[in-house]
């Protein structure tokens, strides 16, 4: 008879201890993350718009075609922020969010920003609903997640810490 148990324990199992590190709080940091986000952005459409408009006003009417860029702020934020040092968009980092390849977890490559941002928006057109894969996979990787090769991790888990929190010792 064997000396595993099954289930296998979380305590025993250091690959579960290292993704758990890593993935920890991640999935309702997101969505908050994106919440700051929705905010910024729509702060920088408003602004952009309010520009835009009383630019068009001055021109009497030549300058509203500029109008047409609004619609591609939001992508540009997102892919923006992933190429960035960062690596995270603000509402991300502002709680300690960061997006790395899954494989080795370097920076995302300007590929791979741009795929997880149009997996994004594509996700986001056939109904939100589809980010819910989030509750269902290791490390709540969404769809355009997947296809990019990308995972959202704790920042401060990319730091070794000066005590190893499963081998720490409290007397």
């Amino acid at each position: 008879m064997s000396d595993r148990s099954w289930p296998p324990t979380p305590a025993g199992d250091p690959a579960y201890a290292a993704e758990y590190w890593l993935t920890r709080g991640v999935l309702p940091r997101r969505v908050l993350g994106f919440l700051i986000d929705l905010l910024l952005i729509a702060g920088l459409v408003g602004g952009l718009w309010a520009a835009l408009v009383l630019f068009g006003v001055l021109t009497l009417g030549l300058g509203l075609p500029l109008l047409g860029v609004l619609p591609a702020v939001p992508p540009l934020y997102h892919y923006l922020f992933l190429i960035g040092p960062l690596s995270a968009t603000p509402g991300q980092a502002l709680l300690g969010l960061v997006v790395r390849r899954d494989g080795d977890l370097g920076p995302p490559d300007a590929l791979e920003a741009l795929l997880s941002v149009i997996g994004f928006y594509v996700t986001l057109a056939l109904g939100a609903v589809w980010l819910g894969v989030a509750l269902l996979t290791w490390r709540h990787r969404t769809f355009h997640d997947m296809l990019a090769g990308l995972v959202v991790v704790r920042a401060d888990s990319l730091t070794p810490p000066l005590i190893s929190p499963f081998r720490a010792r409290f007397y």
